[in-house]
């Protein structure tokens, strides 16, 4: 691949995180959480320099996201719920809407939002992608923080 667009080596040593996740099917979110949590620390973020905020549901999130992001606090943001197309009428909403503000914040503040709100339309597609640690969303999502904000530090000079 070309000068910069090859993955390099994750390194979180040193950066700050917060994770912002759904109570609403907890027994996925907090799989999520917590497999986003263990990557962040395998990869060097010190345990105090992971934030952890649970709200009551996916329409949640976002107001709490950017809150985290006015405060400069943390290098970046990751966003985790589950929304399954059976348990409410209105699902696609849910996810569209949340999906566009974590992206106007992300832009807004400069600060990566990784939004891992997985959207399924079932029961068993939730937990084939919230529940197989290492290859779970949750864990994609903090390898994309940590990545994107190296990247970040990188653009800005500061790594």
């Amino acid at each position: 691949m070309g000068k910069g667009i090859s993955k390099k080596e994750l390194d979180a040593s040193g950066l700050k995180f917060a994770i912002v996740v759904s109570r609403f099917n907890e027994e996925l979110t907090r799989q999520l959480a917590d497999d986003a949590f263990q990557c962040l620390e395998e990869n060097g973020a010190k345990v105090a320099d992971i934030g952890i905020f649970q709200v009551p549901g996916a329409y949640e999130i976002p107001v709490v996201v950017s809150e985290l992001a006015k405060s400069r606090k943390y290098d970046a943001l990751i966003a985790l719920g589950v929304v399954v197309e059976g348990e409410t009428p209105h699902a696609q909403m849910i996810g569209d809407s949340t999906g566009i503000a974590l992206l106007d914040i992300a832009r807004e503040h400069g600060v990566p939002v990784i939004n891992e709100i997985v959207g399924t339309r079932n029961w068993e597609q939730a937990v084939a992608r919230c529940t197989r640690s290492r290859t779970s969303r949750g864990w994609y999502a903090a390898e994309a923080a940590i990545e994107t904000a190296n990247i970040l530090k990188t653009i800005k000079g500061s790594k």
